[in-house]
């Protein structure tokens, strides 16, 4: 084993082939096939085994400034030191996100079909971005198949991305291409009358990446108006119609509206259908971010938040959050595709495409293009069916509502209003630190939750988006959690009345 100190590989001979004029990157091709079977020996341990030590470990700092501070060799290494590298020095210290023990941040573990498929993708190695080839079609397959998942209307195309944030920006210059092709202001005096009056519309429950798509795109965060939300955390669609009236009464250009298919915050959903109705009204894009439920449309608990799915305009989706697709893979999709080519269909001289069949970068702003994304989501899809897909949310939504069941027989723990999603807040009484209390569970090891901020108050929020994730797991969690808060204050009596939730 090479010791993790060192983020070069040196010093221990070579496997490449003597042969006279063989390339420096050159491998015997028996010393590689017996690189591939050992890494594949220990991917499958590893993955089997997650659940067997701590969610995480705190990185030590001598290690962080070795990775941190590079240390490129003179002279090539071997095959082999790339697996000691990433058993010793990489796979201790994970995000956390594969243990079933793992509640903090919607990101789900790597599906074994996706394992395989993001091997497969990277040998093959397309950019699914131009030419002529498989991938680049089974991509425009998958994103079929998610607007169908999704409910989605029967015209729907789109682009796979690294993630939601990558969909919510594409969306949103979608929206304004399209917005200011109808107003004969792509370019121009025209453009610079209408752009520095353009403004968008989200949600208090909004993720921070629709803000930062819009300054992305131009429109500063006095033109992103943050819409109050109801008692259940859904936008107020009332004084969001308001906010619009006013907005073009004051000689503004209310271009789009984001709603959310699941916040980040609280896992609430915006109705499509009122929030389309008002955007129908007076000529704006609607766009939904449901990076993490956008697929809810398949659990039947879920189904009537979604009224009128079929009518949005654009869709984020995150496959890697809900699905189990390896990190990252998300979606944006498009009712009309078109619309999405129109802003990102740039042509060059050394660039020729099909008109009939576009390449996939004319939908996006990149050109080089992974083409793991498209074969992990493929393979992930073959593995569960629609049914798994059906049957993975409703594991989640069934370890959620096990969860809360926990919180509320509990007399010091306070389940709070949350959406229909797999997120789960509540506060611990007489805690005067939420915070304080999830950092000291996860340093514990056992579980591992985060902290959100909730009416102005600090609470816990934990979300459930793991395929192994059992009532162990959770009985573990509410555990942790009731004994850390006893060594914080072994007296809750005490706070109970006066507590603030830091």
């Amino acid at each position: 084993m090479v010791s993790g100190a060192s983020v070069g590989f040196e010093g221990r001979g070579s496997q490449r082939s003597a042969a006279e004029g063989d390339s420096v990157l050159a491998v015997h091709p028996r010393a590689f096939r017996d690189e591939l079977v050992s890494s594949a020996q220990w991917v499958a341990e590893y993955l089997a085994n997650l659940d067997q030590g701590p969610v995480t470990r705190r990185l030590p700092s001598a290690l962080r400034r070795r990775l941190g501070s590079g240390g490129l060799a003179e002279h090539g290494g071997d095959l082999f030191a790339i697996l000691d590298f990433a058993e010793e020095s990489l796979a201790p210290y994970p995000t956390g996100n594969g243990h079933p023990a793992f509640f903090a941040w919607i990101n789900s573990p790597p599906s074994p079909a996706g394992v395989i498929a993001e091997l497969l993708a990277t040998a093959i190695n397309a950019t699914c971005g131009m030419g002529e080839h498989a991938l680049m079609d089974l991509e425009r397959g998958v994103i079929a198949d998610l607007a169908r998942l999704a409910g989605m209307a029967d015209t729907t195309g789109g682009v796979l991305t690294s993630g939601g944030s990558m969909a919510n920006l594409l969306c949103l210059a979608a929206a304004r291409h399209w917005f200011l092709e109808r107003r004969q202001a792509l370019d121009g005096p025209e453009y610079d009358a209408a752009h520095g009056r353009l403004v968008v519309y989200c949600g208090a429950q909004a993720h921070m990446s629709v803000a930062k798509a819009a300054a992305v795109i131009g429109i500063p965060r006095s033109r992103v108006r943050v819409i109050a939300t109801t008692s259940d955390r859904r936008m107020d669609v009332a004084a969001f119609a308001a906010a619009v009236r006013a907005d073009l009464s004051a000689g503004l250009l209310p271009f789009c509206a984001v709603s959310n298919l699941g916040s980040t915050p609280t896992g609430a959903i915006d109705t499509p259908a009122p929030i389309t109705a008002v955007c129908r009204e007076h000529g704006m894009w609607h766009h939904a971010d449901g990076a993490w439920g956008g697929l809810g449309v398949q659990v039947p608990g879920w189904a009537p938040a979604y009224d009128g799915i079929a009518e949005i305009d654009s869709l984020t989706v995150d496959p890697h959050k809900t699905l189990s697709v390896p990190v990252g893979c998300g979606a944006a999709l498009v009712t009309d595709p078109q619309r999405l080519r129109a802003a990102f269909g740039f042509r060059a001289s050394y660039l020729d495409s099909d008109e009939n069949l576009p390449w996939m970068s004319e939908y996006t702003f990149e050109l080089t293009r992974p083409g793991t994304r498209a074969l992990a989501l493929w393979a992930t899809l073959h593995q569960l069916g629609r049914s798994g897909v059906a049957a993975l949310l409703e594991h989640y939504d069934r370890m959620a509502g096990y969860l809360r069941e926990r919180i509320t027989a509990h007399p010091r723990l306070d389940l709070l209003a949350c959406g229909p999603l797999p997120v789960v807040c509540f506060r611990v009484h007489g805690i005067t630190s939420h915070v304080a209390l999830a950092e000291a569970v996860q340093n514990r090891g056992r579980a591992y939750l985060a902290t959100v901020d909730y009416d102005g108050d600090t609470v816990l929020r934990a979300c459930i988006c793991n395929h192994r994730t059992g009532t162990e797991h959770i009985d573990t969690l509410i555990d942790e959690i009731l004994t850390t808060a006893k060594e914080l204050d072994p007296d809750p009596e005490s706070g109970r009345a006066t507590a603030q939730f830091a």
